[in-house]
C-alpha cells in the first residue's frame, strides 16, 4: 500500500519529535567520548598511584582519547576521591582509587568528605602488596622466627609506616592481631620514604612496605630483608620470597587493589566501554611486564562486576581491622 505524501510528512515529524524528547545522554553514550577525560589521582605526583596510573591514561590514548592526569592529593586520598564522588556521572571524570582507601575514610573519619556508595567500580588495573621487611641486624630469618622474637621482647620490635590510618598501618595491624602479638609498635612517618631510609640506616628494625622494584632491589642487595609477602600466591616478580600465608600466618592477606571509579550513574554503557578499553591494554605483553617490573600483579579479569566483587571483599576483610584498633583520623 502506498503511503500518501501527508502521511509522509506526519511520520517524519513524529520521529523528529521522538528524537528530540529523547534523553540527550543516548545520543552523548554514542558518542563517547567527544572531549578529553579526567583522570583524578588522589595522592601527589611521584607515588605507587602514579605508577599505576599515568602509563594506563598513555595507553588511553589509542583507545578513549586524550586521558588528562589530575594529581588531587590530601586528606588521605579523600580530597580527589570526594571530587569524582560528586562530578557529573557522565563518563568524563574517572578515579583512580582503592577499595581499602574508601573503607578507611567512610569509617575511621566523624565527617567523611564522600560515601562509598557515590562510587561506580569499573575495573582492577593492578593490586600491589606488602612486605614484611626486616634490617639485617634483626634476628629472624623467616616469618615464624620473627614472630617469635616479637612475643618474646614485647615492645623492642617497631615498624615503620606511612602514617596512621595508612594502608601500610593497617596490614601491621592486621599482622599483630593474626598472630597475637600485640607488643609490635607502630613508628608512623610521613611517608614510606622517609620510613625506608630508617629502615635502612637501622633507626628502627622493621617496616610495612608496599613492595615496589625499589623495594625488591633492596631485597636483592641485602640492605634490607623480606621476610614474607601479604599475597595469597607469590609474586610473579619474586618468586623466591615466601607469603605470609604459608610462613604460620594462614589469615595473613592484605592487598592494595587499585582501580578505576567512576560517579555512581553513570551510564553502563560508558563503563563496559572503558572497562573494554582497559581489557585492550592489558592484552599488550609490554604493558604487563612494565606492571610486574615495578612490583604489581596485573589483574586477570577486568570486568566491572569483578571489581564490584573484589570491593566488597576488601570491605569484608579490612572492616574488622580497622573497628579492632578502633581507629580515628580526627
Amino acid at each position: 500500500m502506498q503511503m500518501k505524501r501527508r502521511d509522509v510528512v506526519v511520520l517524519g515529524l513524529s520521529a523528529l519529535s521522538a528524537r528530540a524528547l529523547a534523553p540527550r545522554s543516548a545520543f552523548a553514550q554514542s558518542r563517547y567520548p567527544e572531549r578529553p577525560i579526567r583522570f583524578v589521582v588522589p595522592y601527589p605526583p611521584g607515588g605507587v598511584y602514579d605508577a599505576v596510573g599515568r602509563p594506563w591514561a598513555e595507553k588511553m590514548k589509542s583507545v578513549l582519547g586524550a586521558v588528562v592526569v589530575e594529581n588531587m592529593g590530601g586528606a588521605g586520598g579523600a580530597l580527589g576521591t570526594a571530587a569524582v564522588a560528586r562530578a557529573q556521572p557522565d563518563g568524563y571524570t574517572i578515579l583512580l582509587g582503592s577499595p581499602l582507601i574508601n573503607l578507611i575514610n567512610s569509617i575511621a573519619v566523624s565527617r567523611p568528605l564522600f560515601d562509598p556508595k557515590d562510587l561506580d567500580p569499573i575495573s582492577i588495573l593492578a593490586t600491589s602488596t606488602f612486605g614484611i621487611a626486616v634490617h639485617p641486624s634483626v634476628p629472624a630469618q623467616n616469618l615464624n622466627e620473627l614472630i617469635a622474637y616479637a612475643k618474646a621482647n614485647p615492645g623492642k620490635l617497631s615498624y615503620g609506616t606511612a602514617g596512621v590510618g595508612s594502608p601500610n598501618h593497617l596490614s601491621g595491624e592486621m599482622l599483630k592481631w593474626l598472630a597475637g602479638a600485640p607488643g609490635i609498635v607502630q613508628v608512623p612517618y610521613r611517608g614510606m620514604g622517609p620510613a625506608l631510609t630508617d629502615a635502612i640506616g637501622g633507626q628502627i628494625p622493621m617496616v610495612m612496605a608496599t613492595v615496589t622494584s625499589q623495594v625488591l632491589d633492596l631485597h636483592r642487595t641485602g640492605k634490607l630483608r623480606i621476610l614474607a609477602v601479604t599475597t595469597p600466591a607469590r609474586l610473579a616478580a619474586a618468586p623466591d620470597i615466601p607469603t605470609a600465608a604459608e610462613s604460620g600466618v594462614p589469615k595473613m592477606i592484605a592487598l592494595q587493589v587499585i582501580g578505576l571509579f567512576a560517579p555512581t550513574g553513570t551510564p553502563k554503557a560508558i563503563i563496559e566501554q572503558i572497562a573494554q578499553a582497559t581489557r585492550s591494554a592489558m592484552a599488550d605483553p609490554d604493558y604487563r611486564q612494565r606492571l610486574v617490573a615495578s612490583g604489581f600483579e596485573p589483574p586477570a579479569d577486568m570486568s566491572p562486576q569483578k571489581m564490584r566483587q573484589v570491593n566488597e571483599e576488601e570491605f569484608a576483610r579490612w572492616t574488622p581491622v580497622i573497628k579492632s584498633i578502633g581507629l580515628k583520623l580526627d
